[in-house]
C-alpha cells in the first residue's frame, strides 16, 4: 500500500527538492503532515481542498501520510511532534508558519495572507 491520494492534487515536495524554482510558482507552499487514520486529520482533508481550489495558481497544497513507510520519512525531515501539523513555506522556500492539530480555515487563511495570498 502506497501513499494514499485524497480529495486533491498532491506533490511530491522534500525540504531537499524545495527548490527556489519550484516555490516561485506559488507564493505559498502548504504541506500537512498526517494520516488517513486520525481524525483531526480527516478533518483537515475538505479544508485544504477548498484551500487548493480557492487559492490555485497561489498556494501549492502537499500532503503526507506518515503513519506509511512511504510517508515516515516526511515526520523525520519536518521533525513533527504530533499530526497533523501544518508547514508553511514562501516562495522563497522558508518555513514562515508551523501548526500543529486541527487548523480552523479561516485561521489557516491567515496564514497565507501573511505571503500576499489573495
Amino acid at each position: 500500500m502506497g501513499m494514499v491520494i485524497l480529495l486533491f492534487s498532491i506533490t511530491e515536495v522534500s525540504t531537499q527538492n524545495l527548490t527556489k524554482q519550484e516555490t516561485k510558482t506559488t507564493k505559498v507552499t502548504f504541506i500537512e503532515l498526517g494520516s488517513i487514520k486520525c481524525i483531526p486529520c480527516k478533518m483537515m482533508q475538505p479544508i485544504m481542498k477548498e484551500i487548493e481550489e480557492e487559492y490555485k495558481g497561489q498556494v501549492k497544497v502537499v500532503f503526507y501520510d506518515v503513519w506509511t513507510s512511504e510517508g515516515r520519512p516526511y515526520a523525520r525531515e519536518y521533525s513533527i511532534r504530533v499530526i497533523p501539523t501544518q508547514v508553511f513555506f514562501d516562495k522563497d522556500g522558508k518555513e514562515y508558519w508551523r501548526h500543529e492539530g486541527f487548523f480552523p480555515k479561516d485561521e489557516l487563511v491567515k496564514v497565507l495572507k501573511m505571503q500576499g495570498v489573495e
